[in-house]
């Protein structure tokens, strides 16, 4: 199968994206299809032996859109170009109403005599239609569109207001032609309901694309964290040059206050980077050289040199943009409610339209009644806020969580995300460090033990050596290096020191050496039983204490055990460790449940049956071992250092490996589904209360009736008002 995004053009509703979504899966060969009204993406599984994409354009051209391959840029959006037609519609409607309605409710209101409704009808007739023309000339669009996708049978928004618009303007210019024998038909035009309803659905349009922009604003940002130019050193020469340009291995000067082009490591220079923007960590972090640097992060106090290490899309900046994206064009399955209710909303509302025009006219004979309640209906019905609802609501949750540091792959995986009852946690490097350290030094003089034991570690590059030499750096204790040392591989080291013989070793060394370390069983055994390596450390042969090392828990482990368990969720600790090593860190972080000795392959079985035992399962973990469980479990999430596999194997990346952001994530989906679910409700609330009052069934129980202009302002209405309410999440803290 092959997966490709295409760019759909000349949507305007929901019903538009079901009816693309719709003519595509039944073309043989087609596996899935997800079609995104916000984006207007459409993202497509396909058996390239058995559909191509002259198959894919022939249906959608005739399904009245348009269809290209998608490029890397961002759609420019037309609302800017809509303002002065807008304007020029509003004056042109705001003139037709003081004319139309204003002599309706004020006799003497001052205007033009042959503007006058009851001195010269066909001249107040005549005036209207001068004003209602260009504004259907400005709304063309609607008319083009709406009446296209009409005959193609695939109705849409436009559809319902063309019709509508239509039916009101051919009715009143059929009746401005009689005015002449039935002078008091001149309180049956439809006039300005017609202009009105254009622009308001026209107003309510450029309110909805100018929102929706707004729910692009997290990969506007990242996009714009790349700088265009870039300082290339040639030689002892700098210049500037487009960082399209830029090719791995190039090196280029970072001045204070400029961002870091591409992904590089700094090799001259200092300084503090801001990584904000990337990670949503605010603490600037200190880079030597050596140290790995990010594209678009922020150089703060001092110039450094970077070599490229990554350019295009190998970037972390532009894996991070692929991943958003990526999940705001997949639709979460919550979303197939409101598809597909779209797919049949307008010729459901069509008949709606003309079965109640009928009954009406059938009961009151009154033709102009009966077009008004037509065209009442069609223009309150909106399918664009059902369309709105769900990728609204995903985009803006997607791009909160890309500003925190959570990248989340897709809409399902947000939407899964809020239902997690178990969160399983790897260990090494995930709950801790990953590195050992020093965790216990027993001794009667601990200064000069950890000091003999550094001098004798001083020559080795075992990972416990390196937690040796660590502590006495952390704690500023000075060492000297030893005149002699000898590896004893898998067992210790032995050294001469300031003339005495040290041995540092494991209790087997010392066993072997026959030197008696009775003294410390106890300790020990109690080290041991924690899961501890200890290592002995003896001076001419005789037992002077012990140093314990273990791998060391991260900064927030406990607190964020705590938070999930006080979010109703329950924790699992998975570690190949042994039991006591795991059961340790488990007591520690007080875990749930705590499984050991668990093989790399295993892991993904262990996943399966907590899956069946408990329900929605969230993994969380950073090496190439995880990635099967990763997989396996509903929700996977890995730590952003962890292996390209375990991240391609995730639903969730946490691109500042901190697990404390799984709590966060958790919150995330649960705000995400929460707005959802509010945006659904109110746009299948709206229409099941709004589209039987403009039936006219209120006023058929003496209630009020309403105008086609009322209609089409309630409908704008309700399409901004759900973007508005999928825009409050940018400001949640998580």
């Amino acid at each position: 199968m092959k997966n490709e995004v295409y760019k759909i053009s000349g949507m305007h509703c929901a019903a538009c994206s079901a009816a693309v979504d719709r003519v595509m899966k039944r073309l043989e060969g087609v596996d899935q299809c997800e079609v995104n009204l916000i984006t207007e993406k459409m993202t497509v599984s396909y058996d390239p032996k058995k559909v191509s994409f002259e198959d894919f354009k022939r249906v959608i051209e005739k399904a009245g859109f348009g269809i290209s391959k998608a490029d890397s840029e961002k759609p420019v959006s037309k609302a800017e170009k809509k303002p002065i037609s807008l304007i020029i519609a509003g004056a042109l409607s705001a003139i037709l109403l003081y004319v139309s309605m204003g002599q309706m409710f004020y006799s003497n209101l001052p205007v033009f005599p042959f503007m006058s409704m009851n001195q010269n009808p066909i001249g107040f007739a005549i005036t209207q239609i001068v004003l209602t023309v260009p504004v259907m000339f400005i709304g063309k669009r609607f008319f083009i569109v709406g009446f296209s996708s009409l005959f193609k049978g695939t109705p849409n928004m436009d559809s319902l207001v063309a019709v509508g618009s239509t039916a009101s303007f051919i009715y009143s210019l059929v009746t401005t032609f009689g005015l002449k024998a039935n002078p008091h038909g001149v309180h049956n035009l439809y006039f300005e309901s017609v202009a009105v309803v254009i622009t308001l659905v026209m107003l309510g349009k450029y309110f909805e694309q100018k929102s929706k922009e707004k729910t692009t604003d997290a990969i506007k940002k990242l996009m714009a964290l790349t700088p265009d130019i870039s300082h290339l050193c040639k030689g002892e020469e700098v210049v500037d040059a487009p960082t399209s340009k830029i090719k791995v291995g190039d090196t280029v000067l970072v001045k204070p206050g400029e961002k870091i082009p591409l992904d590089g490591k700094v090799i001259r220079g200092e300084s503090s980077v801001d990584e904000s923007m990337l990670t949503g960590e605010s603490m600037p972090i200190i880079k030597v050289k050596g140290d790995n640097v990010t594209g678009g992060s922020l150089n703060i106090n001092g110039a450094v040199y970077v070599e490229v290490t990554k350019v295009g899309k190998d970037t972390t900046l532009s894996k991070i943009i692929a991943f958003v994206e990526n999940a705001q064009a997949k639709k979460a399955p919550i979303s197939k409610v409101a598809d597909k209710v779209a797919g049949v909303f307008v010729p459901t509302v069509m008949a709606i339209a003309v079965l109640s025009a009928l009954i009406w006219l059938i009961f009151t004979k009154d033709l102009s009644f009966a077009v008004r309640i037509f065209t009442s209906v069609l223009v309150i019905a909106c399918p664009c806020a059902l369309g709105l609802a769900t990728p609204t609501a995903v985009m803006v949750g997607t791009g909160l969580g890309a500003a925190n540091g959570i990248l989340i792959k897709n809409g399902e995986a947000l939407e899964l995300t809020h239902k997690v009852k178990v969160a399983v946690f790897d260990k090494t490097g995930t709950v801790t460090a990953g590195k050992p350290s020093v965790t216990d030094v027993i001794s009667d003089d601990k200064i000069r033990l950890i000091c003999l034991a550094a001098a004798c570690e001083s020559v080795s590059d075992h990972p416990i050596a390196s937690a040796i030499l660590s502590y006495v750096k952390d704690n500023n204790i000075s060492i000297k290096a030893p005149s002699s040392a000898e590896n004893i591989p898998g067992k210790g080291i032995k050294c001469e020191f300031e003339g005495q013989e040290i041995m540092v070793g494991s209790l087997q060394l010392f066993e072997e050496c026959q030197v008696d370390f009775s003294m410390f069983s106890g300790e020990i055994s109690t080290l041991l039983g924690s899961g501890k390596t200890v290592m002995l450390v003896a001076e001419n042969k005789i037992a002077i204490g012990v140093i314990a090392v273990a791998d060391s828990l991260k900064d927030g482990v406990v607190a964020t055990f705590e938070r999930l368990k006080g979010m109703g969720v329950k924790t699992v600790l998975l570690s190949g460790d042994n039991k006591a090593a795991a059961e340790h860190i488990g007591s520690l972080i007080k875990a749930d449940l705590v499984y050991s000795s668990v093989l790399p392959n295993e892991k993904a079985k262990k996943i399966a049956e907590l899956k069946e035992k408990f329900g929605t399962i969230l993994m969380v973990g950073d090496g190439i071992n995880d990635a099967p469980a990763l997989a396996t479990a509903d929700v996977g999430c890995a730590v952003g250092s962890g292996s390209d596999i375990a991240i391609e194997s995730s639903d969730i990346v946490l691109i500042k490996n901190k697990i404390d952001d799984i709590p966060k994530a958790i919150k995330l989906s649960r705000l995400t589904l929460r707005t959802i679910k509010q945006n659904l409700f109110w746009a299948f609330c709206y229409n099941v209360i709004c589209i039987p009052i403009a039936a006219g069934v209120l006023f058929a129980f003496g209630g009020p009736m309403l105008s086609p202009m009322i209609a089409g302002l309630a409908m704008s209405f309700s399409s901004v008002c759900v973007v508005s309410n999928a825009l409050k999440l940018r400001f949640k803290k998580l």
